[in-house]
C-alpha cells in the first residue's frame, strides 16, 4: 500500500489536495492566498498535509525532462539515422555493426516512450463538471468539487480520488491494473466502467456499469474489512463500521449516474443528506433545522439550478421554508405556524 493509503482527517486531506492542485495549476489570487494562510494556521498538521501533496506533484514533475528528452532523441534518430547514437544503457557490442546499433537505439527509445506516461493533479470547482481522457486511453468524468491525482507509467496505473465523485471507463490492459484510491477505500480493475464517490463523512460508494471490480473499503478501527467483488449493476455503499451491497435495476442505475447529465435523483432520502449533496456541489453552506432534517425526499432535480431546487422543495413540501442568509448560507426549516 502506498503513501496515499492512510489519512486520519478526510476533510483536511481533501482540502490539502485542492490547495495543492491550485498551487500547481493556476495563479493564486490575493484572496486565495489569504484563505490558504488561514487554513495553514488552523491546525499544525495542515502544513505537513499540503507539503506532502506538493512534494508528490514536484517528484512527478522531475520525470518530465527525461520523457521529453527521449521523445527528442527519437525524432533526431529517425531524421539522421547515419549519425544517430544509442542511449548509453542501450549500447550493443561493436561487432554487431553500426546499423544494428542504430536500430537497437531506435527500438529502445520507442519502448521507453510507450506506453505514455501521465502525472497530473486535477480539481473541479463548485458547480462545474469536467471530462478528460488519460494517457492510457481511460475516460474520466469528474463531478463538481472533486480532486484527482493521476500517476500512470509503464509499470502501473494509479489515480487518487481525494474527494468528490468520478465515473471511469477504463481502457483494458491486463498487464497494468487500474487502481482508484480514496480516503475511504480503493477499487482495482483491468478494464471496466464504474462510478466512485467519496466524502468527508467516510462514505465510499462504488457502482459498476460494465465488467467487474474489486472494492476495498477502508479498515475500521476494530478490524480489517475484506475486499468486495462487484459485477455489472452492483453497487456498494460503505460507511465506517458497516457496508451494504445490492444489485440495481436498469432504471436505478440510470438514476445513480444522473449527475453525468447534470441531474440528481433521490428516493426516500433524509432532507439533511439531500441538502448536503447540493451544498457540496455548489460549495455553499446549506443546512436543515433538526425538526425537519429527517423528512424524506423523493424527486429528480437539476444540479445546476440551485434556486429551482429550493423552489421545488418548497412546492413539494409545504411545511418547508427556505431562508437565504446575507452571508450566502441557506437554512431549510419548518414554516412558521406548522
Amino acid at each position: 500500500m502506498n503513501s496515499f493509503s492512510k489519512y486520519h482527517d478526510p476533510a483536511a486531506d481533501e482540502q490539502a489536495s485542492l490547495w495543492a492542485a491550485k498551487l500547481d495549476g493556476s495563479v493564486m489570487s490575493a484572496t486565495d492566498r489569504l484563505l490558504l494562510d488561514e487554513w495553514l494556521t488552523g491546525h499544525p498538521a495542515h502544513r505537513a498535509l499540503l507539503s506532502r501533496y506538493c512534494q508528490f506533484s514536484a517528484d512527478l514533475e522531475q520525470q518530465m525532462p527525461l520523457i521529453e528528452g527521449i521523445k527528442e532523441l527519437s525524432v533526431e534518430t529517425q531524421e539522421t539515422p547515419a549519425t544517430a547514437q544509442p542511449l548509453p544503457w542501450l549500447r550493443w557490442p561493436m561487432m554487431a555493426g553500426v546499423a544494428l546499433t542504430t536500430a537497437a537505439a531506435v527500438a529502445g527509445v520507442f519502448w521507453l516512450v510507450q506506453p505514455r506516461q501521465q502525472f497530473e493533479n486535477i480539481a473541479t470547482p463548485a458547480a462545474q463538471r469536467q471530462s478528460l481522457t488519460l494517457a492510457d486511453g481511460t475516460h474520466v468524468e469528474l463531478n463538481a468539487q472533486s480532486s484527482l491525482q493521476i500517476a500512470i507509467d509503464a509499470h502501473g496505473r494509479h489515480v487518487r480520488l481525494a474527494s468528490g465523485e468520478a465515473f471511469f471507463a477504463v481502457h483494458k490492459d491486463a498487464s497494468r491494473p487500474f487502481t482508484v484510491e480514496t480516503p475511504t477505500g480503493s477499487v482495482r480493475v483491468t478494464g471496466t466502467k464504474f462510478n466512485v464517490r467519496t466524502d468527508r463523512d467516510g462514505v465510499l460508494e462504488v457502482t459498476v456499469v460494465e465488467g467487474s471490480v474489486q472494492a476495498q473499503p477502508g479498515d475500521s478501527a476494530d478490524h480489517p474489512v475484506a475486499p468486495v467483488s462487484l459485477g455489472a449493476n452492483d453497487t456498494l455503499l460503505a460507511r465506517p463500521g458497516r457496508s451494504t451491497r445490492h444489485q440495481l435495476s436498469a432504471a436505478d442505475l440510470d438514476d445513480a449516474l444522473a449527475w453525468r447529465q447534470g441531474q440528481i435523483v433521490f428516493k426516500d432520502v433524509p432532507l439533511r443528506e439531500v441538502l448536503a449533496r447540493f451544498a457540496r456541489y455548489h460549495g455553499r453552506g446549506i443546512t436543515a433545522t433538526p425538526d425537519i432534517a429527517e423528512t424524506k425526499v423523493g424527486a429528480r432535480f437539476s444540479l445546476d439550478d440551485l434556486d429551482g431546487f429550493f423552489d421545488g422543495l418548497e412546492a413539494a413540501l409545504p411545511a418547508v421554508k427556505v431562508t437565504r442568509n446575507p452571508n450566502g448560507t441557506v437554512q431549510v426549516g419548518k414554516r412558521a405556524g406548522l
